[in-house]
């Protein structure tokens, strides 16, 4: 036999060799443990109180989808103003800690002329956006660059108590006159103390209010492309006149300058008036199951003078990416996200807000939900109005506002309040 150049392994050293593997493991073990893990990228935008919950169920699947981010919704009770002092303040500081901005179509040109949105003209592709209404999309465009994508439009509308306006035997007042009129008769004949309800609270409101009345009398606030104003022709005072007259005459409270929509609707929804001019979304509160007048509401166009076609104010709401976004690429996916055709559909089955895509209006599943939906988008195209979009448009409405509730109140006349609106206008522009 040969010599033997191996021995028989030590049992000694193999338990120490042992030993050593697993003093090694539990150290790689020790480490893995404290080794910083990656987290999600977190993502935040601000919304309106009134909508946080349909938000939710969006959230969720964009999360599961996305497992490498997270989404978190600043939701308190903030009205629409409130958001947008949020926005200003973050936007400004240079380093926002929201990188996604959700933004009233109002704030576009003041937010993208301050340089605070990134350009969005290349997140989707231009198949993707010829699907949404025009009107919507080229309202998301400053100097004819796309900052913000829509999720959402909104326009004024009439609404009215259905079993009230079959005693009276007529269709819903198309004009002016007949607004006043049909008010006056269901107070005379019934016990409903109110004819004609709006929102007359000094913000945002009473100006889209104003706005469609103005466009109904065949005027204009502000010309973006000239800076010329009209507030001080006779359009705006007859505007202004009207809106006065309607508590003057008794067919809308005095309170009205207290309204918002909420405290509006929530009036006609108790049975105490005909008409109250509101945004679609409030079709949903009407017909829930707890609803006084449930299957009793029904929606018209805003009214207008005898020789004027009806122009209906515009709102919505679409996303931007702020300037200097932490997670820029990352707002990009939430966008593309929230604004398709699928996730637009979810939240209008949900909340009964208008989408900012063409052919959800005649998706079947929601339009036997809304029905009113495929006349909404005529009237977005046709007979719709936007304020003016112009970058000092903050200061301008605050303008406005203060004039016209001065106006309603008795504080002036719609003659002196108009032509000093006009004047401070002229001056900010």
């Amino acid at each position: 036999m040969g010599p033997r150049f191996f021995k028989a392994p030590n049992r000694l050293a193999i338990a120490f060799l042992v030993g050593l593997l697993l003093v090694q493991l539990l150290g790689l073990a020790v480490w893995w443990v404290r080794w910083p893990q990656i987290s999600p990228a977190v993502l935040s935008f601000v919304v309106p109180l009134d909508e946080a919950a349909a938000w939710q169920p969006l959230i969720a699947e964009f999360e599961a989808q996305n497992p490498d981010l997270r989404l978190r919704l600043d939701e308190d009770t903030f009205n629409t103003d409130q958001v947008k002092a949020i926005y200003t303040s973050d936007l400004s500081s240079g380093s926002p800690k929201h990188d996604l901005v959700y933004m009233d179509v109002v704030w576009l040109p003041w937010f993208a002329s301050e340089g605070w949105l990134q350009d969005l003209s290349d997140l989707l592709p231009a198949a993707e956006l010829d699907a949404f209404v025009p009107s919507e999309l080229a309202a998301g465009r400053y100097q004819d660059t796309l900052y913000r994508v829509p999720f959402r439009a909104d326009l004024g509308l009439l609404f009215y108590n259905t079993a009230l306006m079959e005693e009276l035997g007529a269709e819903p007042a198309q004009t002016f006159d007949q607004l006043i009129a049909q008010s006056q008769a269901v107070q005379a004949q019934s016990a409903t103390p109110w004819g004609y309800l709006w929102q007359g609270r000094r913000y945002e409101g009473l100006v889209a209010n104003f706005v469609e009345v103005l466009a109904g009398y065949g005027g204009f606030w502000i010309e973006p492309g000239t800076g010329e104003v009209g507030l001080d022709r006779a359009e705006a005072i007859a505007a202004a006149t009207f809106l006065a007259d309607t508590i003057r005459q008794g067919i809308t409270p005095q309170l009205v300058t207290s309204y918002s929509e909420t405290e509006s609707f929530e009036q006609f929804l108790a049975e105490q008036s005909l008409f109250v001019r509101n945004w679609p979304y409030f079709w949903r509160q009407a017909n829930q199951s707890d609803s006084p007048l449930q299957g009793q509401v029904g929606l018209a166009p805003v009214a207008a003078a005898a020789d004027r076609i009806s122009q209906a104010c515009r709102g919505g709401w679409g996303f931007g990416i702020a300037q200097n976004a932490v997670h820029p690429e990352a707002a990009r996916r939430a966008i593309a996200f929230f604004t398709s055709a699928k996730a637009q559909r979810q939240f209008v089955l949900d909340a009964g807000y208008l989408p900012s895509r063409s052919t959800l209006y005649t998706d079947p599943d929601i339009v036997a939900q809304y029905p009113f939906f495929p006349d909404v988008l005529a009237a977005l195209e046709n007979h719709s109005i936007f304020r003016p979009q112009i970058p000092q448009y903050d200061a301008a409405s605050r303008i406005l506002q203060t004039y016209l509730w001065r106006v309603l109140v008795g504080e002036a006349t719609p003659e002196a309040a108009m032509q000093a609106a006009a004047a401070e206008t002229r001056a900010l522009l």
